[in-house]
């Protein structure tokens, strides 16, 4: 193996072992900074020549198929990775920046996908969340800000409804992160033709009962999610909105009426991955010790659903409405006074106006 090779696998190899979520390579003026992603954190690892720095770059381009010879464009690619030691599959960005290029690498570990009840900080939610797999037909949107967790607890809900109730679940997904065999998988194509419009259409003809969507992020894409739950099928898709009652007003903005809403849509749920407090660290947990923690990060959830669903709704159309449930606010308060996370989880995570 070529020492660019050795030099690649050994720094993705690293991450792996530190579970990191991202690899950053950025260029400076004079040498090229590697840090990785650990939790919320970035941690400075290695300091490397330009020149070196610059081949990691190029045959990694080359693995996921992309040019190689543009440095002038952002480019975006994926490939997966085996070795002894490790099986990954790794998504590619590249930027072009004033000290050459730049790359973020996402890593995307094939393993296992963790049962739901090992997800949420607070038992509670997990049986909330799996009553509402028992619905036939309807919407259910999970949001939050990119890692969140959102496609973990997406992938955790639909494999424990193939378990339990045995349903034909299909997904659409923009790229697909997690291969399963256990359900159909579509990968969305735009130069084959195969959009979030286009592909929801063809699933609504393969007789599913769950259907999955990566993500609403247009009109079209809204409005046949809304027409696929309202014809007989569970959907489950996430969105980017602040809190669960932004999710109503994104669907308004997607032109879906209020009527529409109503019909539909059964639960919106606001996820937050945070850390968990040490128990042997009295500040931040150093790097070393997150490596041996087989659990540094739990998902907490604001669930909005049932009698409160339909008064935020009724609020949207300009009634008077009153509601009374636990926000992603109300809930790291709860942590916090139990002494699962740290105090700052609330500054971090936690809109000061609100107060």
């Amino acid at each position: 193996m070529k020492p660019i090779e050795q030099i690649s696998e050994r720094i993705i190899e690293e991450a792996c072992a530190l579970r990191a979520s991202d690899i950053h390579i950025i260029p400076r003026e004079q040498d090229t900074l590697i840090q990785f992603r650990v939790d919320d954190d970035l941690i400075e690892k290695h300091t490397m020549k330009k020149e070196i720095c610059g081949r990691i770059i190029s045959h990694l381009k080359f693995l996921a198929s992309m040019d190689i010879g543009e440095r002038r464009r952002p480019q975006n690619g994926s490939l997966s990775l085996s070795t002894t030691n490790l099986n990954v599959h790794l998504r590619l960005s590249t930027l072009p920046t004033i000290h050459e290029e730049s790359l973020v690498i996402r890593i995307l570990p094939q393993e296992k996908i963790p049962p739901i009840t090992h997800l949420s900080l607070f038992p509670a939610t997990t049986n909330k969340l799996l009553s509402i797999l028992n619905h036939s037909h309807g919407l259910m949107i999970f949001t939050g800000p990119t890692g969140s967790g959102k496609t973990t607890t997406l992938y955790s809900l639909i494999h424990y409804a193939k378990r339990h109730f045995n349903r034909n679940i299909i997904t659409l997904e923009d790229p697909v992160e997690t291969k399963s065999e256990e359900v159909l998988q579509v990968q969305v194509n735009e130069k084959a033709g195969i959009t979030y419009a286009a592909g929801l259409k063809a699933i609504l003809r393969h007789d599913p009962d769950i259907i999955m969507v990566g993500e609403i992020r247009d009109r079209e894409t809204a409005q046949i999610a809304i027409r696929a739950s309202l014809t007989g099928h569970l959907v489950l898709s996430t969105m980017h909105t602040r809190d669960a009652k932004g999710a109503i007003y994104r669907l308004m903005e997607f032109d879906v009426s209020l009527s529409e809403i109503e019909q539909t849509l059964i639960a919106v749920s606001a996820q937050r991955l945070v850390q968990l407090k040490c128990p042997f660290c009295e500040d931040q947990c150093s790097p070393f010790c997150k490596k041996l923690r087989q659990k540094r990060r739990l998902s907490i959830y604001e669930l909005l659903y049932g009698k409160n669903l339909t008064a935020v709704v009724k609020e949207a159309k300009g009634e008077l409405a009153s509601y009374q449930y636990p926000t992603l606010k109300d809930v790291i308060k709860k942590g916090i006074a139990l002494g699962y996370l740290y105090p700052n989880s609330y500054d971090r995570w936690v809109f000061r106006y609100e107060d």
